[in-house]
Parts: C-alpha cells; sequence; structure tokens
C-alpha cells in the first residue's frame, strides 16, 4: 500500500468521521405551535423553508395545535421543547399549577399586543364597548378573548353579559346567522371568517382589546425548563434563527406565504396572505412593539398583565413574573431590529 494512497484514505475517514460528528450535533427541536397551518404560522414555517433552522444546526419539527392552552400544556408534558402560545394561558397554567414539575417560560414575546377583539355586525347597533351590556356573546370556553373579557368588561365599566359557548368553526357562523350578538376572537382570524361568511369588512364593529384600555401581551414563544437547563445554546440558536426569518416575514408576507401553502395545500392563499399581514400590522409591527423592541417585554406592563389576569382569571394562587418569563436567550438587540418604521 502505497504512501499516497494512505494519506487519500486517512482524508477519507477523517472527513467521513467530521460528517458523522457534524451530523450528530444537530439538535432535534419539537416545536408546538398555537394553531392551524394560517398566516401567521409562516413566522415559524418560513425559517424552517428557508434552512435558516438547518443552518443553525437544529432540526426542526412544527406542527399545528388547537389553541394556547394545548401548546401550554404539551411543552409542561415534554413532548414538545418549544411552543408558541397566549401570555395569559402560560400565567394561568403556572398559577393553577403551582406544584407541577414542569412549567414552561416565555423566552420571547411575538405578538407585543394581544389580537383579542370584541366583533359585531353593524346592524346589531352595538357600536360602543357599553352597548355590550345585556348582549348575548359567543366564543370557545378557551378562546383568548373570552378568558380575558372581564379584563375588557372592567376597563370599559360594561354591565353582566350572557354567554354562549360554540366550537370554533361554528363562531362566526353564529354571528352571521344572529344566534349570538357579538364574539371574541383574534381579530385577524375571525374578522376575514366573517367576511368569507358573506359580510363586507366595513359592516362589522371589531373593538380591538388594546385600543380600549387593554395592554395585554400576545403570544410568546415558550420553552420547557429542561431544553432551557440542558441545551441553551440550542434555544439560541433557534431564537436567532428565528428573527431572521421573521424579518423576511415582515418584509414580504406574500412570499412567505408559500411556506404555508408547502404545509397546507388546501389554504387560500390570498385570504391568508391577508390574515398574515393584518397579524403584521396589528400585534407585531404595533407602536407598543416599536417602542419595546421586537421580542422584549417592558417590566412593569408584564407586572401589571400579572396581576389582571390573576383576577380576572381566579387563578388558585397569584401569577408570579419572574417565573413566567426569562429574556436571557434572546437574540442581541442588533439581531432584534427587524421592525420597520410605519408608512407615512
Amino acid at each position: 500500500m502505497n504512501k499516497r494512497f494512505l494519506l487519500k484514505a486517512t482524508a477519507v475517514l477523517a472527513a467521513a468521521a467530521a460528517f458523522g460528528t457534524a451530523q450528530a450535533q444537530t439538535t432535534p427541536i419539537k416545536f408546538q405551535l398555537d394553531w392551524r397551518f394560517e398566516g401567521p404560522a409562516a413566522f415559524f414555517l418560513q425559517p424552517a423553508a428557508k434552512g435558516y433552522f438547518k443552518d443553525a444546526k437544529l432540526d426542526v419539527t412544527v406542527d399545528s395545535g388547537n389553541g394556547s392552552g394545548g401548546a401550554v400544556t404539551r411543552v409542561a408534558s415534554g413532548t414538545y421543547d418549544l411552543g408558541f402560545a397566549d401570555l395569559a394561558a402560560l400565567m394561568e397554567f403556572h398559577a393553577n399549577n403551582p406544584d407541577a414539575p414542569n412549567k414552561p417560560v416565555a423566552i420571547m414575546m411575538v405578538y407585543n399586543n394581544t389580537p383579542a377583539s370584541v366583533m359585531a355586525l353593524k346592524k346589531s347597533g352595538i357600536k360602543t364597548p357599553a352597548d355590550l351590556a345585556g348582549k348575548k356573546l359567543g366564543a370557545p370556553v378557551f378562546d383568548a378573548g373570552r378568558r380575558a373579557f372581564p379584563i375588557f368588561q372592567k376597563a370599559n365599566g360594561i354591565g353582566n353579559v350572557a354567554w354562549t359557548a360554540m366550537d370554533p368553526p361554528l363562531r362566526e357562523t353564529m354571528l352571521v346567522r344572529g344566534d349570538v350578538d357579538a364574539i371574541t376572537g383574534f381579530t385577524f382570524t375571525s374578522l376575514l371568517n366573517i367576511e368569507a361568511r358573506g359580510v363586507k369588512a366595513e359592516d362589522v364593529v371589531v373593538m380591538q382589546y388594546p385600543d380600549f384600555g387593554v395592554k395585554l401581551y400576545g403570544n410568546a414563544i415558550i420553552a420547557s425548563p429542561k431544553i432551557l437547563k440542558e441545551n441553551p445554546a440550542a434555544v439560541k440558536a433557534f431564537l436567532s434563527a428565528f428573527t431572521k426569518g421573521a424579518k423576511d416575514v415582515i418584509a414580504d408576507p406574500a412570499k412567505a406565504i408559500e411556506s404555508v401553502k408547502a404545509r397546507d395545500g388546501i389554504i387560500n392563499v390570498a385570504l391568508e396572505t391577508r390574515r398574515l399581514q393584518l397579524a403584521i400590522d396589528t400585534v407585531i409591527n404595533s407602536p407598543s412593539a416599536r417602542a419595546e423592541g421586537f421580542g422584549q417585554i417592558n417590566g412593569p406592563r408584564l407586572t401589571l398583565m400579572a396581576s389582571q389576569v390573576s383576577d380576572a382569571f381566579n387563578t388558585k394562587t397569584r401569577v408570579k413574573v419572574d417565573d413566567i418569563w426569562n429574556g436571557s436567550f434572546l437574540p442581541t438587540s442588533k439581531e432584534l431590529d427587524i421592525l420597520p418604521k410605519p408608512k407615512k
């Protein structure tokens, strides 16, 4: 065996070993969405489609969900490493399960404002929050807007209302049919669903919670304590890759929606592009998000929300802010500077 052959064989073996090591270093991460593969899911599907997670040595699996409560419990159970959930739902879980061994933690704010709204048809005569007194409101029992309605009610001095529960697909249908006077839901979900049922946008009254004194945060990326402790580098890499993808989504929502179409081929592309743009405009690139910085929180505001959730949700224990938020895994402020200035 000549020397040249030996050197070549050694080089091949070294390359193979290096490749194997690189493969072994890829960290698998299971990610749980809060909802179906609709427009806003592009924020997580785009960095996967563009290879940003792969470049960060992560093998990320993104699964659709059926509500924030489910996302919180699945991360708490260890079935998922990371998830996307309404911060109020996370707070409720903490306060109602003080002895749970694996309470998820919020590590990055994505929806700086709650997307929750009360929506009614103009023909109902409902124009302001005060007009809701004595009316029949509808929403699934786990709906974030319904859960937080006592905060909206208190902030606006609304009298008693009656609630009707239904499955999510029936909510907007029941409003259009007149079975309920108003509904709660995420603006970018319910408004477009009402339009899809034949009602023009100008015929819908939309009372967004942030516009009526309810400054709750919306959805955040949450993580299991296990992955935060065992692989903090992977968590940081995920948030960095996510932020890179988020910048792309905000810059070109129409292009980003292709990543959602790839996961659910029957989506209405035009509708979901509008839904994504509406989410960006109302809860992601909002004035408060630009003031606080993408991904970040304001301490006093978070403390107020914790108190409001404790009261409105009537939790077993009070929400402890230090237990539900950890911003130490966030990318640098330069990386997080992705929100464009508002168009004049």
